[in-house]
């Protein structure tokens, strides 16, 4: 064979490792992304005077939930708010707030037995007896606002929990108003700009809701400036809540507004979470829920 002839030949097995490269790259990218949800753990004091009274059992429900996102396996999970409980319980006498920060290690430690990457939205009952700053030093979790990619897929993580000054919520005692201050919405905007990838924002208080009786209007103050932030960048194809304990769905102007059913022990509430799978090539968004979670097949 000619030295061209063989040339040839070289030039186009490098062409085709490249192509296979490429395609092995691109099915590595749209493959489906398992993503573990729980929400309101509200893990308690069991030493406090609600002892044998209500939510009792935190620690075998987390433990529950995290055994079945690593049986799966989820690549993931995200916690969305009220890891902790604080001392506060309706209807129920004072906890003891300097045992706080000791039951967020103990439940830290149950959600640390995941074997993969964690998140956490941090929500209103996170700081009743404790500082933005102690709830991180407490937690795998470093910054109260974040975004990241995982597979295909970009994830924005809000903090809601400032009052509408802007100003932290830090040992409130007790409040259920969320609000996002112009600082953050700024970065929600500069985010959802530099990202391409199809996008899940994470957030505590639910931000389809208009009004909520406790609240005195919506979950967050300024929900509305919110979802047309999110709605404008042509990103974002769901959002993660928590908050109300009881799970829902609604779809706005095409983003799916997904809220998750709550893992505490209330009421004889099963323990409930859900797994989420993620189909890029499929464009579909999957919910599977245990206890009292529904399951969604939703389309993006």
């Amino acid at each position: 064979m000619k030295r061209s002839a063989l040339l040839a030949v070289f030039l186009l097995l490098v062409s085709l490792i490249g192509v296979l490269g490429a395609a092995a790259q691109t099915a590595s990218s749209e493959a489906p992304l398992h993503v573990g949800i729980f929400t309101d753990l509200h893990a308690h004091d069991t030493n406090s005077p609600n002892e044998g009274k209500t939510m009792t059992n935190y620690p075998e429900r987390l433990t529950a939930c995290i055994d079945a996102m690593n049986a799966w396996p989820a690549d993931l999970m995200i916690e969305l708010g009220d890891f902790v409980n604080g001392r506060f319980v309706m209807g129920a006498p004072l906890g003891e707030a300097d045992r706080i920060p000791g039951i967020l290690d103990q439940a830290e430690a149950i959600y640390a037995t995941f074997n993969g990457p964690r998140y956490y939205v941090i929500g209103n009952h996170d700081v009743y007896d404790l500082s933005k700053a102690q709830f991180l030093a407490h937690t795998a979790a470093t910054k109260t606002y974040e975004s990241f990619d995982a597979g295909a897929y970009h994830f924005v993580i809000l903090d809601a929990q400032y009052d509408k000054k802007g100003n932290d919520l830090d040992h409130v005692g007790w409040s259920v108003v969320g609000n996002i201050p112009p600082e953050e919405l700024d970065w929600l905007k500069a985010d959802l700009a530099a990202t391409d990838k199809p996008t899940i924002v994470c957030v505590h208080q639910r931000l389809d809701k208009a009004f909520d009786l406790l609240s005195g209007g919506p979950e967050i103050t300024d929900a509305a400036e919110i979802r047309g932030v999110l709605e404008a960048s042509g990103k974002v194809i769901a959002v993660f809540q928590g908050h109300d304990h009881e799970n829902a769905e609604v779809d706005i102007n095409g983003i799916h507004y997904i809220t998750f059913e709550a893992l505490v022990d209330e009421h004889d509430r099963p323990a409930s979470w859900a797994t989420v799978t993620l189909d890029p090539a499929a464009r579909t968004i999957t919910v599977k829920g245990a206890g009292a979670q529904s399951d969604w097949s939703l389309s993006y």
